[in-house]
């Protein structure tokens, strides 16, 4: 397959790179399909190593990893909600989990996104806007910015502007909404039976907010909705991309899909067509983190090469493709790109206190 088939497909995909340092599959990959974007894992961060010795290698591997897509301009991106959803080493700040910081949200948001920018990245995967609706949920809980889905959409909205406001591009997740789960979509295939009226009066309150305050991007939950779509989970749905966020809700923005890796989807991505489908959903930008214990290097060719005989085929029609590069381009240019950079030890310290302030003061 030629390489410029290949990488068509790389202007709507964000990859995990394997370690701190590229191996032969990352060059591959990133030469063959040219991702327009990264996501970043603890893996990629040197662990244990003095803070100038770690942040040295990740700039080393934020170099190479654009030398090698041939891309000036990328999505480099991090999970990075606080709690227990943190990747770099000390000293970057483990601010408190979301349901914690509420009234420091947005003070909050604009130190994380600091230090992010300091590590070169430009994406934080951040709001959650799900609810803190079920105590039971093993995957949200805490996570959550409220309890309440009013709660949930005001503290959200106050985060991304704290990000906004230091320049860095917030997502909206996990549409539309992974509150009332009981089980992990990392591991398997979670069903909630909500009708669309439930929807609307709980779960896409926060999204509607977070829309309403123009948030740029939203992440798919891979979560089977039965009495909305009953065949496909919300990352593969027209009904719930299309028919829901864009039309309904009115957003314009990009939809990223959350990582195809995850055992809910991981399948369904091994079967030919499946890229069409969700292209015909209405997702933009495509996940795939390369943390399966099965072949990345192939698994991840093999969703390349599904977009591509999908295109030469005419399954997936070439305007859609093009209407959601589009949108993908449109954000690029809007996208700071950072330079890796030493943080002082006194901003570092102010950060330290917020955290614990936090902590001592919920709400």
């Amino acid at each position: 397959m030629a390489v410029s088939q290949l990488a068509a497909f790389g202007n709507h995909l964000l990859i995990g790179i394997s370690g701190t340092k590229l191996n032969d599959d990352d060059k591959k990959l990133l030469s063959e399909l040219k991702p327009i974007g990264i996501v970043f894992y603890g893996k990629n961060f040197q662990t244990g190593s003095h803070y100038e010795v770690w942040l040295q290698t990740f700039k080393e591997l934020n170099a190479q990893i654009r030398e090698y897509a041939e891309r000036d301009r990328m999505f480099m991106t991090l999970d990075h909600e606080g709690g227990r959803v943190h990747r770099p080493p000390f000293p970057i700040t483990r601010f408190p989990e979301a349901y914690l910081i509420q009234s420091h949200a947005r003070e909050v948001a604009a130190a994380a996104g600091m230090e992010l920018k300091s590590m070169g990245i430009n994406v934080s995967w951040s709001p959650v806007a799900d609810i803190y609706s079920n105590p039971n949920n093993p995957i949200i809980g805490t996570r959550a910015m409220g309890i309440t889905p009013e709660s949930a959409g005001i503290f959200a909205c106050e985060y991304l502007a704290g990000l906004e406001d230091v320049g860095i591009i917030g997502c909206a997740k996990h549409f539309p909404g992974h509150g009332d789960t009981t089980s992990d979509s990392h591991l398997e295939l979670p069903v909630l039976n909500l009708t669309a009226y439930e929807l609307q009066t709980r779960e896409l309150i926060p999204f509607q907010a977070l829309i309403a305050a123009q948030v740029p991007m939203v992440m798919t939950a891979h979560i089977l909705f039965p009495k909305i779509d009953g065949n496909v989970p919300a990352t593969l749905s027209k009904t719930i991309l299309t028919g829901i966020l864009r039309q309904e809700l009115g957003f314009i923005g990009v939809i990223v899909s959350d990582d195809l890796d995850m055992k809910a989807v991981a399948d369904m991505y091994g079967q030919p067509g499946t890229v069409t489908k969700t292209f015909n959903a209405g997702c933009d930008l495509f996940m795939v983190s390369r943390n399966l214990p099965s072949s990345s290097l192939d698994r991840t060719i093999a969703i390349a090469q599904d977009f591509s005989n999908s295109i030469r085929d005419r399954s997936l029609d070439a305007t859609i493709v093009e209407a959601a590069k589009t949108r993908i381009d449109k954000l690029l240019a809007l996208t700071p790109q950072y330079s890796v950079e030493l943080l002082d030890k006194a901003t570092l310290q102010k950060h330290a206190e917020l955290a614990i302030s936090c902590a001592f003061t919920q709400g």
